[in-house]
């Protein structure tokens, strides 16, 4: 089977893309996967990191208001369906599997009524490109019901690593990686790979003050940032965390914004957690955790309410709780799919072998 994935830009996008394409090459190592990007997604880095090829294709801007990119748009789509459609037929592609972005509605386009198509939407609420995408695809794939008509509940693809994670047995190991004492109770503090400077500057507030009492703070704070406070035994700051299995063994609690990758992994690996939603954007990082929430898995606090107060009077109370953290972590992995990548490669297979 040949696969072209699409999905770059971002790594909400990429991600869910190349952990498809594990999950079909582990189980049929003939399986060829190409992904489609652009030279300004952070594709060009993440997907020959993980051993795929790589297919580039112009930008296609879409602009939110009018301007002279509105005016250029018909003749760059134009281009970039003509490319994509090149690369469809040089790799004999027998499906295209979109995620969303700006490389997927090109990606749909190019393979309309000549290579099936299979939409996967990661968020609550989907974007232009899979609203687009449903109306002509073969597929569809969800992660939150209700957010593309007639779509199926798979979850979103995630990485062995993180699926079959067994967090009591890796507690001690990860314990042990970071220099944390078994015995400790421990928040994990993210707010996405390039940190996040509100949520650094609301722990700073609350190590310098002490608001979590004994608590040890795992804090991810992003590579172009700075520690708010120096490392000390109950906080452990670090630009960048590349085990997240290990940080997640070692976790009791997170603190996180809740891009849909980032509620995925801790619903399927049971860790309850504070979603502090990105304040911008359509509202659909809020609109992610809120199943989650619902189910009693997790808190929800707006970005300008999450303080150093919110933490003292909300967070820490329930760290102390062991029944309600213990309660919380099993809601969450009840809303949990750790097998999303296998749903979304069934689904894929079927739609080939319907085609065939």
């Amino acid at each position: 089977m040949r696969v072209l994935v699409a999905g770059g830009g971002t790594a909400g996008h990429i991600e869910p893309a190349l952990n498809l394409a594990d999950e079909l090459v582990r189980r049929d190592s003939d399986t060829r996967v190409i992904a489609l990007g652009t030279s300004r997604g952070l594709e060009v880095t993440l997907v020959p990191a993980r051993g795929y090829e790589l297919e580039l294709i112009s930008a296609v801007p879409m602009p939110r208001k009018p301007n002279l990119d509105l005016l250029k748009l018909p003749a760059r789509l134009r281009r970039a369906i003509k490319d994509t459609r090149a690369i469809i037929e040089t790799h004999d592609i027998d499906v295209v599997v979109g995620f969303g972005g700006y490389v997927s509605i090109p990606a749909y386009l190019a393979a309309r009524g000549r290579t099936p198509i299979v939409v996967h939407e990661a968020n609550a609420r989907a974007g232009l490109a899979n609203r687009v995408g449903a109306r002509i695809a073969d597929g569809v794939a969800e992660c939150v019901s209700g957010s593309l008509p007639g779509a199926q509940l798979t979850g979103n693809p995630l990485r062995q690593a993180i699926a079959t994670l067994n967090r009591s047995e890796m507690r001690a190991t990860a314990r042990a990686h970071f220099g944390i004492d078994d015995d400790a109770k421990v928040v994990l503090v993210f707010g996405g790979s390039l940190g996040a400077q509100s949520l650094n500057r609301v722990i700073g507030q609350v190590v310098n003050e002490n608001l979590l009492d004994a608590v040890v703070l795992l804090h991810s704070y992003g590579a172009k940032n700075e520690a708010p406070v120096q490392a000390s035994s109950t906080y452990v700051p670090l630009p960048y965390i590349d085990r997240m299995d290990l940080a997640y063994s070692a976790a009791d609690f997170v603190v996180c914004r809740s891009g849909a990758m980032t509620v995925a992994e801790l619903t399927a690996v049971g860790l309850p957690a504070c979603y502090v939603p990105l304040p911008h954007g359509n509202g659909e990082q809020k609109l992610n955790a809120l199943p989650v929430v619902d189910a009693d898995g997790g808190l929800l606090v707006a970005d300008d309410e999450f303080t150093a107060e919110f933490v003292r009077d909300m967070i820490a109370p329930l760290i102390n709780d062991d029944v309600r953290l213990a309660r919380m972590s099993e809601q969450s992995r009840s809303i949990g799919k750790p097998d999303a990548a296998g749903q979304l490669a069934d689904l894929v297979e079927s739609v080939v072998g319907g085609k065939q």
